[in-house]
C-alpha cells in the first residue's frame, strides 16, 4: 500500500497567490496577444465640452470571422462617465454632436450599405437618415442643426444594374466613373413623414470635402476631375453652392490641390490646404485663406512640415487648428493669423498643443475652443482618450480601453540620432530586446517605413500591426526604426531630399543608422536583418542588391521595378513625381534606381511578402523579384496574403506576417547569435 503525504492546506493558500501571480506574468508578446488592444479612432467633443463620443475598434477572429468592429463609445469629460454608445453586430463609426449636443449623428453599415443614423445623446433607438444604394461616405450638420450635409457616390442606371445581373457588364477603364456629390438632409420630417433629401451638385466631377457656412445658407467643398486616388495631389478646386440648390461658384481653380475648405466664424474669409497652383506630387500643404466673395489668394505662416491637416478656426477667427507629424510625434497645432487678417505679413509661428513624448490623433475641439480631447499613446502605454485645454494644460486621462490588460515585460525605446555619409542629420526609434543585458550584443532588425513620406512615430509598440515590435524584442532582437531623408515630419526640404535619388541617399541613411547601433556596442555585426513594407520594401529589395551585410531580408509589398511599377500602379503620378520624368523620356534614371537592374548582385536570402489584390503596389512586382530571385539561385520564398490590397486588413492574416518573418529570420542567423 502507498503512502500518500498529505499536502497542508495552510500551506496551499500561501502558495497559491504565489502561482496566480506567476501565471499573470507568464503573458508573452504574441501576435494574439497585440491582438488584444483596442484601437482608438476619431472623437467628437460636445459643443459645451461636456461629454466627447469616440469610437472603438476591436478584432473579431472566433471561428471563420477575421475582421474589425467599430463601436461608439461616451465619456463625460468630468470622468463621471464612460459607457458603451451603440451595439450590433456591424460596426458604428465617426460620431458627431449635433449643435445643440442633444444628438449624435454617426454612420453605420448595420442596415447593408454605409448610411447615416443619428440618436438622442440620452440613449434610445438610433433612427435611419438615409437609404440610398451607394451608401454615405462623409457628413456634416449645419450650424443650426435643422440639416445634414454628406456626401454620396452615383448610383448605377436600371440598365447597367441589368447587365451586372444578367452577366453582360464589362468594365471599361476610366469612362463612366461614379462621382461622390453633395446632398442635404432635413432632420425634421415632412408632411408625408419623410424627411427631405436634396441634392446639390452633379456633373463630371468628385466632391471630397466640405462645410457649412455660420449662417447655413452656403456650403463651400472641394472637388477633383475624377474618383481615382492618382488626382488626389494634383487636382483639388473649391467651389461655392446654396445649401438649398442652385448654380456651383468656383472660388479657386489652378492648377495643383486645393482642398479641405472651412468658414472662418464670421464667415468672410475661407482657409484651405494648397499648393498654391504647382502640382506637388511628393506632398506639399501650405495653409491659404481667400475672401468668400473671392478675391486673391493670402499665404499663410508657413507650418513646420509644410503638411497641415487642417481642422478648422478657432472661436475668435484668430487663428487656425491643424494637426501634423512633427519628426517622431504626430500632435494638434494653433497656428496664429491675425496679423494676416489685418493686412500685415504674416509672423505666427505654430504652436504644439499635445504632448511630444507620444503621439496624439483623434483630436476635436468644443463650440468655444476652450478644451480638447485627444487619443493619446506613447512606446509604453497603449492608446487612450485624454481631455486637456486649448492650450494642453491639465491633460486628464477619460477612458480605459486598455487598461485591463497586464503588460508583459518590454523592451525599452529610445530616440536616436546619427549624421549620415554627407552630413545629413538623421534619427529614429530603437527598441531594445526585453532582456537586455548591458555589454552584450544582440541581433538587429532594420525596420524602414513605407511612403516614402512615412515616418516612425512614438507609438505604443506592443500595438498589433504587420511588424510587432515587441514581438522581435522578446525574440531577443533590437530593432531600428529609422526616418531617413523622404520622411514626413522634419519639414519640406527633408521631404524632397531622395527627389531622383531613391535607393541612394536614402540608403546612406539607413546603413549609418545601423553604424550607429554598431559603434554604441549593442548590434551583433554578423546578426543583421531587414524588413520593410510598400517604400520599406523598396529598400529592402535595393539594400540586398547593394550590400551584403544582412544575413537575411524581407521585402513586404514592395517595388522593384520602377518601369513596370509606373504602368500598374493606381498612383503613377506619385512615382513619376519623385523620378522627375516619364520613364520613356528618362530610361536611365528609372533604370538606377530599380533594383530589378541589379539583381544579379543579391546574395543575401530575401523573403518576399504581397497582398493578393494589391493595387498600389500590384502583385506582380513581388513576383518579378521573388521569380528573378529564384533563377538566380537565391535563397527565397513568398508568402501570399489572400484577399489583400496594400497590407492585410483581416486580423488573422495580419497575425501571420510577423511569425513568418521570425521564421525566415532564424532560419539564417549564425547559431551563436541565435536568441
Amino acid at each position: 500500500m502507498k503512502n500518500h503525504t498529505r499536502f497542508p492546506f495552510s500551506l496551499l493558500l500561501l502558495i497559491l497567490p504565489l502561482w496566480l501571480a506567476a501565471q499573470e506574468t507568464e503573458a508573452q508578446w504574441t501576435p494574439e496577444f497585440s491582438m488584444q488592444f483596442k484601437q482608438i479612432g476619431t472623437s467628437n467633443l460636445s459643443p459645451d465640452g461636456k461629454y466627447v463620443a469616440y469610437v472603438v475598434r476591436e478584432a473579431l477572429m472566433e471561428g471563420e470571422k477575421s475582421e474589425y468592429l467599430q463601436q461608439i463609445w461616451i465619456a463625460a469629460t468630468d470622468g463621471s462617465m464612460d459607457i458603451q454608445y451603440t451595439r450590433a453586430d456591424k460596426s458604428s463609426h465617426s460620431p458627431v454632436f449635433s449643435p445643440d449636443g442633444q444628438q449624435i449623428a454617426f454612420l453605420s453599415d448595420r442596415s447593408g450599405k454605409t448610411q447615416l443614423w443619428v440618436m438622442r445623446l440620452m440613449g434610445g433607438e438610433p433612427e435611419e437618415l438615409t437609404s440610398g444604394k451607394t451608401g454615405v461616405a462623409s457628413f456634416q450638420w449645419s450650424h443650426a442643426g435643422d440639416r445634414i450635409g454628406f456626401l454620396a457616390k452615383d448610383m448605377e442606371s436600371e440598365e447597367e444594374e441589368k447587365a451586372k445581373k444578367e452577366k453582360r457588364a464589362v468594365i471599361m477603364v476610366d469612362q463612366n466613373f461614379k462621382y461622390n456629390h453633395l446632398y442635404t438632409v432635413a432632420l425634421e420630417k415632412g408632411e408625408d413623414g419623410e424627411r427631405k433629401v436634396q441634392r446639390l451638385t452633379k456633373g463630371d466631377f468628385h466632391v471630397s470635402d466640405f462645410d457649412w457656412s455660420p449662417d447655413g445658407k452656403t456650403i463651400v467643398f472641394s472637388h477633383k476631375e475624377d474618383p481615382k486616388i492618382n488626382t488626389s495631389r494634383s487636382g483639388y478646386d473649391i467651389a461655392l453652392v446654396a445649401s438649398d440648390s442652385g448654380a456651383v461658384r468656383q472660388l479657386v481653380s489652378q492648377p495643383g490641390s486645393d482642398d479641405s475648405p472651412h468658414f472662418s466664424p464670421d464667415g468672410k474669409h475661407i482657409a484651405f490646404v494648397s499648393d498654391n497652383g504647382q502640382p506637388e506630387p511628393i506632398g506639399l500643404g501650405d495653409l491659404y485663406l481667400i475672401p468668400t466673395a473671392g478675391g486673391a489668394l493670402t499665404a499663410l505662416p508657413h507650418t513646420p512640415d509644410r503638411n497641415a491637416n487642417l481642422m478648422g478656426w478657432t472661436a475668435d477667427g484668430k487663428s487656425l487648428l491643424f494637426s501634423e507629424a512633427y519628426k517622431t510625434s504626430r500632435t494638434a497645432m494653433l497656428l496664429p493669423i491675425s496679423d494676416v487678417l489685418a493686412g500685415k505679413k504674416g509672423r505666427g509661428k505654430a504652436k504644439t498643443l499635445c504632448p511630444l513624448d507620444g503621439t496624439s490623433s483623434g483630436i476635436s475641439f468644443d463650440q468655444s475652443r476652450q478644451k480638447m480631447t485627444y487619443v493619446y499613446q506613447n512606446p509604453d502605454q497603449a492608446a487612450e482618450l485624454y481631455v486637456a485645454s486649448i492650450t494642453g494644460d491639465n491633460p486628464k486621462q477619460l477612458t480605459k480601453v486598455n487598461s485591463g490588460i497586464t503588460l508583459p515585460a518590454m523592451g525599452k525605446t529610445e530616440l536616436i540620432q546619427w549624421k549620415s555619409k554627407d552630413g545629413m542629420d538623421v534619427e529614429g526609434l530603437l527598441t531594445y530586446p526585453v532582456d537586455y543585458e548591458p555589454g552584450k550584443q544582440y541581433p538587429t532588425i532594420l525596420q524602414i517605413h513605407g511612403g516614402p513620406a512615412g515616418v516612425f512615430t512614438k507609438n505604443f509598440t506592443g500595438n498589433p500591426g504587420i511588424y510587432l515590435t515587441q514581438y522581435f524584442a522578446e525574440k531577443g532582437f533590437f530593432v531600428l526604426r529609422p526616418n531617413p531623408r523622404g520622411s514626413s515630419g522634419y519639414g519640406k526640404e527633408f521631404r524632397y531630399a531622395n527627389f531622383r535619388d531613391w535607393g541612394f541617399g536614402d540608403f546612406e541613411d539607413l546603413m549609418s543608422g545601423v553604424d550607429k547601433v554598431e559603434e554604441m556596442g549593442l548590434a551583433d555585426k554578423e546578426a543583421l536583418l531587414a524588413m520593410g513594407w510598400s517604400y520599406g520594401g523598396y529598400m529592402t529589395s535595393f539594400l540586398v542588391t547593394k550590400t551584403n551585410r544582412f544575413k537575411a531580408a524581407s521585402m513586404g509589398a514592395g517595388l522593384p521595378n520602377l518601369i513596370s511599377m509606373t504602368t500598374t500602379t493606381d498612383i503613377p503620378d506619385y512615382l513619376v513625381g519623385h523620378m522627375g520624368k516619364e520613364f520613356w523620356d528618362d530610361y536611365e534614371t528609372y533604370e538606377k534606381h530599380s533594383a530589378i537592374y541589379q539583381i544579379k548582385n543579391v546574395k543575401t536570402p530575401t523573403q518576399v511578402i504581397h497582398g493578393a489584390q494589391d493595387y498600389r503596389v500590384p502583385f506582380t512586382q513581388g513576383q518579378e523579384f521573388y521569380v528573378a530571385l529564384k533563377r538566380l539561385g537565391v535563397d527565397t520564398e513568398m508568402m501570399v496574403l489572400p484577399r489583400t490590397p496594400h497590407g492585410p486588413r483581416e486580423p488573422k492574416l495580419q497575425m501571420a506576417v510577423s511569425p513568418g518573418i521570425l521564421g525566415w529570420f532564424e532560419k539564417y542567423l549564425p547559431t551563436k547569435a541565435k536568441p
